[in-house]
């Protein structure tokens, strides 16, 4: 019976969860439901000295927030497990896989210093490797610092099957003798993220390419334990357009980043998938629930994989475009709240759908839109429409002023507008841009905007006539 499909995503509370982590939960969600297998959370709290406030809550809370909820309610937590790790640890000892090591830092830094002078790689050279019982005892007794260390192989090879890579093999010469235990009683990664697979049974570990070279030094635990080890399958690099490393010093790749400049979720969970796997068809558009039929990790790129914000904005633009107007209107209100403006409900609809075909982020609503709530500023220049006068441009306006002035309130809807305006520009022989020009200018202050029907609907009667009254006075004069 085939073994049942569990993975896991173990991220480290060192920071904010990143657009790689994301990605990993993502195809590990992905492969585990796509299998009817299980998706669990484990928290990799080993080192505290860089634990950060609030990041165990961030990680879980995103998870949430893109739907990727994990199987197991409540996360493994590796710092409530040392007792664990130390038994396991101790067992190695017992069995002769592992060592105390009873160097100082000290030694170990004039050790590291000699080897880069001679340029070595820095590696530890095992003196404590093959020091007697007693001399083991000695140091206990005297409750000497200590850390546990695993007898690396000195010769031979480990090679695994990675589904991602194909056959991978390491040369047991460049390996070291890793710490598996801390003297603070912590384990390192490796030791705990071992335990932790097999206790947790995950039959497959999909991670990034930055944790391959750490691959052979699990297997090796793996075959100390006497363990079978899960099948691996490590993801391309993300990087930046000129193929450098995403990385978080940089800055703005957090989750979080995007999502408060004005991501979807749905947007960025789709941006995400497509970086480094591809579906072998042109369709560029998943549903959460899509991606689950289609993901397979033999579709999964070995080449690093370029992270394109011009792709994103097209996505996040798409996903913008599917929402309604109140359902659009009610995300992009936290963006109008922190700009200070507050409007009415159903007169905010209508201004965010003005802009809801243009705007690729929900945090452009506030520039895009801000001619709607305040008089806007701008020189007489922007009313004239090519080669015109200043007083041409003002004749356009008080025909188009005083025709508006002739239309009911309650037919004041862009559509009738539009009907009305035309008709009116057709029968009088002037051209339409001469008159649309400096009406859509006066009411958005701008050279690029919606139509001038479009804002003068949902700008109302009175204040479109103002704006356009406060045109003719910045044009009196201007010749």
């Amino acid at each position: 019976m085939p073994k049942k499909i569990v993975t896991r995503f173990s991220p480290s509370p060192t920071g904010f969860l990143h657009v790689g982590g994301l990605r990993t939960a993502l195809y590990n969600y992905l492969f585990a439901q796509r299998n009817k297998g299980q998706f669990l959370l484990r928290i990799e709290d080993t080192d505290q000295s860089r634990r950060v406030e609030g990041a165990v809550e961030n990680i879980i809370e995103t998870l949430e927030a893109f739907g990727l909820k994990p199987d197991n309610k409540k996360p493994v937590v590796q710092s409530e497990r040392l007792k664990t790790y130390r038994q396991y640890a101790e067992q190695l000892i017992k069995d002769g896989q592992a060592y105390y090591c009873f160097c100082t830092p000290q030694r170990l830094e004039q050790l590291r210093q000699g080897q880069q002078t001679k340029k070595l790689p820095p590696r530890y050279d095992g003196r404590c490797r093959d020091y007697s019982s007693d001399e083991v005892e000695k140091n206990l007794a005297t409750n000497q610092p200590r850390v546990i260390r695993f007898k690396t192989p000195k010769t031979g090879q480990t090679t695994f099957a990675d589904a991602v890579r194909g056959a991978v093999s390491f040369d047991h010469q460049t390996l070291d003798d890793q710490i598996i235990l801390k003297s603070d009683g912590y384990p390192t990664y490796h030791l705990a993220s071992v335990i932790d697979d097999h206790e947790m049974d995950i039959s497959h570990v999909i991670r990034g390419e930055e944790w391959l070279p750490s691959t052979p030094k699990h297997l090796l635990l793996y075959a100390a334990f006497g363990w079978p080890p899960p099948q691996y399958a490590h993801l391309p690099l993300l990087l930046n357009p000129d193929r450098s490393k995403l990385s978080k010093r940089q800055g703005d790749v957090a989750v979080e980043d995007y999502l408060k400049k004005g991501y979807l979720p749905e947007a960025l969970l789709n941006f995400i998938l497509l970086l480094g796997w591809n579906p072998g068809t042109e369709q560029e558009i998943f549903s959460l629930k899509e991606m689950v039929q289609v993901f397979k990790l033999e579709q999964v790129n070995k080449a690093g994989a370029v992270f394109d914000t011009k792709k994103l904005d097209w996505l996040n633009g798409h996903y913008i475009r599917q929402k309604s107007p109140a359902e659009l209107t009610s995300l992009c209100q936290p963006y109008f709240t922190a700009a200070g403006i507050t409007a009415d409900k159903k007169f905010l609809e209508k201004v965010v759908a003005t802009e809801q075909q243009r705007i690729r982020t929900l945090a452009e609503i506030v520039e895009a839109t801000r001619f709607f709530f305040e008089q806007p500023k701008y020189e007489a220049e922007l009313l004239i429409w090519k080669r015109m006068t200043g007083r041409e441009a003002m004749a356009n306006l008080k025909r188009l002023a005083d025709e508006l002035q002739t239309i009911e309130e309650k037919k004041w809807t862009a559509d009738y507008l539009e009907q009305h305006i035309q008709a009116f520009i057709q029968a009088s022989g002037a051209r339409v841009g001469e008159m649309l020009w400096p009406m859509r200018a006066a009411l958005s202050g701008r050279p690029a905007s919606p139509g001038p029907f479009e804002i003068a609907g949902v700008l109302g009667k009175k204040e479109t006539l103002k704006r356009i009254e406060h045109a003719m006075q910045l044009l009196d004069g201007h010749n």
